[in-house]
């Protein structure tokens, strides 16, 4: 394994030049262009054989994909903010179709006003699409998890589209240093599958026909078993890439958490900087911990009804806002989970860094101490926005 200081865009673009992709279906958009423009030249100077697709928007590129993961070649995309809104409508039918796309998301802020920096609104705005959802939180992660995506889409007990969501600008455009795998060893890894279904001219089928009231909630509810289902294959992919390479991923994972009174959660890049907030309190005598939450589809209830345990109260960091709502989105599924099993845990909402505003640890800090008064029996507040200007 060889590590270099790298570009976190480049470095996912390589993750899929080593997994032998067929097919990239793209369109630039900000923050994400690096992606594509990387594979692009990859596969212009023969490193990678595969075709590159240039369409006219992102619309076209998932319409696109649809069709070439649909005859079984394995096929990438990339996207941000505007461009996944306008893939919208087509992303019901890749998830319907059962079609293995795997899609990296530099999360960027949706318009108005226009804002090319970083939030969740955009795929906020695209969660019950039926993809599988896997969120990062660094470089590493970001290569690493667009291999384990293939792996996980392709499996014939899933055959689903996976997006993998990254920090725009604060990592699409940032050098760290990465980890490259053997690609050898890589494909290895991503061993080529059967396609769940496949379109042959020898063998014809039909795909995504009229859905009929008669048949159409039936096929709606197989989608949301699948999608459910895929959850312990998810995890076994994971394990089985920590046994390959030696990395570990979890639906949930937890810092210092075991023993905290208070915890915080969050979702991306904002994780490591809660990570020093953690150390700080931690040296001060505060019992914080942090959980973070990788898999946001299929959501895994279990993990974390088992890292809220004993726990006092939790504040949710949120980065988009659900506009007219009871607060973040995020903050009110878990709201809902705890309900659905009879948990009394106080929830302490927050949406923080949105449109790219910077989160330094002092605002966690704050966002600790409200938590905390929750935890003491204070009446939990409405949730409030980080860093507004009164």
């Amino acid at each position: 394994m060889a590590r270099k200081g790298i570009e976190v865009s480049i470095a996912i673009a390589e993750a899929v030049g080593h997994a032998d992709a067929d097919i990239v279906a793209a369109y630039p958009i900000t923050p994400q262009t690096h992606i594509v423009e990387h594979l692009s030249e990859l596969v212009a100077d023969g490193e990678l054989d595969a075709e590159f697709i240039p369409v006219e928007s992102e619309h076209t590129a998932m319409s696109c994909c649809c069709g070439t993961a649909a005859v079984g070649a394995r096929t990438f995309t990339a996207t941000a903010s505007q461009g996944l809104a306008l893939m919208h409508e087509i992303l019901f039918i890749a998830s319907n179709l059962r079609l293995p796309i795997v899609m990296a998301v530099a999360n960027r802020s949706l318009s108005g006003p226009i804002s090319i920096w970083n939030d969740h609104s955009d795929v906020m705005a695209e969660r019950d699409t039926g993809w599988i959802q896997v969120f990062v939180e660094n470089g590493q992660e970001a290569y690493d998890h667009t291999i384990a995506s293939f792996r996980i889409a392709e499996d014939p007990r899933v055959s689903l589209p996976v997006a993998m969501n990254f920090d725009g600008f604060m990592l699409s455009h940032v050098i760290e240093p990465i980890e490259f795998l053997e690609p050898e060893k890589v494909r290895a890894f991503l061993p080529r599958q059967e396609p769940l279904m496949k379109l042959d001219v020898d063998n014809p089928v039909t795909m995504g026909p009229v859905g009929m009231p008669e048949v159409y909630t039936e096929s709606k509810w197989v989608q949301e078993r699948v999608l459910r289902d895929s959850l312990p294959v998810i995890e076994e992919v994971w394990r089985g890439f920590e046994k390959e390479f030696g990395r570990a991923y979890h639906p949930v994972e937890t810092y210092r958490a075991d023993d905290a009174e208070t915890v915080l959660l969050t979702m991306g890049g904002l994780g490591e900087t809660a990570m020093t907030c953690v150390d700080k309190l931690r040296d001060e005598g505060q019992k914080v911990g942090l959980i973070k939450l990788r898999l946001f589809r299929p959501w895994p209830t279990e993990a974390l009804l088992a890292a809220f345990e004993g726990k006092r109260a939790v504040g949710i960091v949120d980065r988009a806002i659900s506009f007219g709502g009871p607060g973040g989105p995020v903050a009110s599924e878990i709201k809902a989970m705890l309900y659905s099993v009879g948990e009394r845990i106080p929830v302490v909402e927050f949406v923080a860094g949105l449109g790219g505003r910077d989160v330094p640890v002092c605002q966690f800090e704050d966002m600790f101490r409200s938590t905390a008064k929750a935890a003491s029996g204070e009446p939990v507040p409405p949730y409030s926005v980080i860093g507004l200007r009164e």
